[in-house]
């Protein structure tokens, strides 16, 4: 998931002309821990892109790893949903966010190509919220 997330914010920023600081928050879900790591490698190598303290992600606000045996995060689409709707909304509302870039991330599942051995696809959409 991670390589369609770096795709996703890549090309949209490219895209939009825009760059990381013209939002308050890019927010990813479910990377997890490693997979927040590796999204800040990919961006940095293929797009020269920095996140600094701009990304967040939906699992690692989620799930506390020092207390939590969770490994690398939870469900995506769980994930997303439950932040999205309960918290980054509300910030919104409220005020202490401005522009979000969500980026909802996830792999296409399917069990007829696990068991073929083909790999399992990841995906990444983006939606720009802003008040």
């Amino acid at each position: 998931m991670p390589p369609a997330a770096v795709r996703t914010i890549g090309d949209f920023l490219e895209n939009t002309e825009s760059s990381v600081n013209d939002y308050d928050l890019i927010l990813t879900g479910d990377l997890g821990f490693v997979g927040s790591k590796l999204l800040r490698s990919l961006l940095q190598s293929e797009y020269k892109i920095e996140l600094g303290d701009r990304h967040n992600d939906c699992g690692l606000m989620i799930f506390d790893l020092k207390k939590q045996d969770v490994n690398s995060g939870g469900s995506g689409c769980g994930c997303s949903a439950s932040v999205l709707c309960s918290h980054i909304l509300k910030e919104m509302e409220q005020g202490k966010l401005h522009k979000v870039l969500f980026v909802a991330t996830g792999a296409l599942m399917s069990t007829t190509t696990s068991k073929q051995g083909s790999s399992i696809p990841g995906i990444a959409h983006a939606v720009l919220l802003e008040v």
